[in-house]
């Protein structure tokens, strides 16, 4: 559902990472969790209104991956809105501006990166109510493909085009066979 050769965000861009995945009883929450697969947002934004937003499938939250995610994802010189997560400290060295969110000291940390947030639990929830809960590891990526494609054509007006786009991009893109899918290690 991706399209090959898509535009990359641009403008003010919220970034953040969240872990999805079906909590289990005993499983530890935030970094430390078990069982769940890591994942790097982006929301394109200009304070009053969602844009586009982009996905990704990271190892960790290390500054390496955190960048990479960015630099495939954000046009240079866009600014990024961040927490004051660590990763995120050499962002302003890759030819970004950078904003730490200051709100993370006085208030709940769902309002310091408001629209990354809201983003992530719309998938969430789209994961309970599509998938039951039920979520492959190794089905991540497409699971995410799909989100992104609905949730940037959420505003489309006309229906028949997003079935032709689909289509379109079916045509375009090589088949990916289940042998394949099966065989990738955590997405």
């Amino acid at each position: 559902m991706v399209r090959p050769g898509r535009d990359k965000l641009k403008g003010t861009v919220e970034v953040d990472e969240a872990f999805i995945g079906g909590r289990q009883s005993g499983n530890k929450r935030g970094r430390g969790t078990d069982n769940k697969v890591l994942v790097a947002i982006a929301v394109e934004t200009d304070r009053k209104k969602i844009g586009r937003v982009r996905f990704g499938i990271i190892p960790d939250a290390s500054a390496e991956s955190l960048e990479s995610f960015i630099e495939n994802t954000v046009e240079k010189e866009s600014t990024i809105i961040t927490d004051g997560w660590r990763g995120y400290s050499r962002v302003k060295k890759l030819g970004y501006g950078h904003i730490v969110s200051e709100k993370k000291i006085k208030c709940v940390d769902d309002q310091m990166l408001p629209n990354a947030h809201l983003v992530i639990s719309l998938l969430k929830r789209w994961i309970m109510g599509t998938l039951q809960g039920s979520l492959s590891e190794q089905h991540m990526e497409y699971y995410l493909d799909e989100y992104t494609f609905r949730f940037n054509r959420r505003t489309s007006a006309s229906r028949g085009k997003l079935f032709y786009r689909l289509v379109e991009q079916a045509v375009e893109i090589k088949p990916v066979i289940y042998s394949e899918i099966k065989g990738r290690k955590g997405a």
